[in-house]
């Protein structure tokens, strides 16, 4: 399988291209072509490894959930023409990731274990085990950084600094906590627990719309249900399915995204691990099975099956 590093396409009527962290987004006027290429991004940096299928796993992901919560809020998607390529409305990003914390891990664990008791203005209780749950999901939003690494940001300096109006903040508030409901009541069917996980919003002819992807392994952390009470009495780490495990992969291997450091190549048996543990979520999290797309160029079957959806859009 070849995979899918970079994009370089000229698509007709396009205006220009952002390359991201993981997707190549194409701007084409009032639509945007979002390609999830295969390369994985921890700790703020782009890894040297490309994940074979990671970029389909990811679309696809992204999609389902899309697709599944189009009652709660609208969103951006209008097609997705190819695996790894979703098609839809070009809307004008609000540059903040309204990021939801149902348990204690992660980053939040990370910052309570260093001492810290309140994470973006919410309090995070006293004597809680990692992995715990919280009495209530918090809210701990991030600024949307272009380039460099997202910082934490509490709703107070939001509005503080008129990133947003109240009433508009207090609705992106309102959708994420009934997104995450959303998402753990999917996630509980398949056997899991929805952990964490991020949303990101736009505006388009004054309404705003869910954008970007959701629930996928890249924006979500995940743990089996089965055996969670048991794990956390005993003080085991949980059994996950997210990305958590290469940033602690990277980690073992002295990287944190810290200046100095140096960012480790991931040998080829721990890639196609990271690659077979997305398409295990994906199986997991959807209840479908992932069907290989086996093309032997993945760039011109991406490139022709966008150019003939256009067609269909003119």
């Amino acid at each position: 399988m070849s995979t899918i590093a970079e994009t370089s396409f000229k698509f007709p009527g396009q205006k220009g291209v952002y390359h991201g962290k993981v997707r190549d987004v194409y701007d084409l006027g009032d639509k945007l072509v979002m390609v999830a290429t295969d390369r994985i991004s921890a700790f703020d940096h782009i890894l040297h490894n490309a994940i074979p299928y990671k970029g389909q796993v990811l679309n696809q992901t992204a999609n389902y959930f899309l697709e599944a919560t189009r009652d709660i809020v609208p969103n951006w998607l209008v097609a997705s023409p190819d695996p790894n390529v979703a098609a839809g409305l070009r809307c004008t990003p609000i540059k903040i990731e309204m990021v939801i914390r149902g348990y204690l891990a992660g980053h939040a664990w990370r910052e309570y274990s260093a001492g810290k008791r309140v994470l973006c203005g919410e309090p995070m209780p006293d004597g809680m085990k990692e992995s715990q749950k919280f009495p209530q999901p918090i809210i701990t939003p991030a600024t949307k950084a272009d380039e460099g690494h997202d910082e934490d940001i509490s709703k107070a300096e939001i509005l503080a600094q008129f990133i947003l109006p109240q009433a508009k903040y207090e609705q992106l508030e309102g959708y994420t906590r009934k997104l995450f409901d959303r998402g753990t009541k999917m996630a509980a069917e398949q056997g899991l627990i929805l952990v964490d996980t991020k949303y990101e919003f736009g505006i388009h002819d004054g309404t705003i719309y869910l954008i970007d992807e959701i629930h996928t392994p890249d924006s979500s952390r995940y743990y089996y249900a089965e055996g969670y009470e048991e794990r956390l009495a005993a003080g085991d780490k949980q059994k996950q399915l997210s990305k958590e495990f290469v940033r602690e992969w990277l980690m073992e291997h002295g990287f944190q995204g810290k200046e100095g450091q140096i960012l480790p190549e991931m040998p080829a048996h721990f890639v196609q691990e990271v690659s077979e543990r997305y398409i295990t979520l994906y199986e997991a999290i959807t209840g479908q099975a992932f069907v290989k797309s086996e093309a032997e160029d993945p760039l011109k079957r991406i490139e022709e099956n966008v150019v003939n959806y256009l067609k269909t859009c003119a």
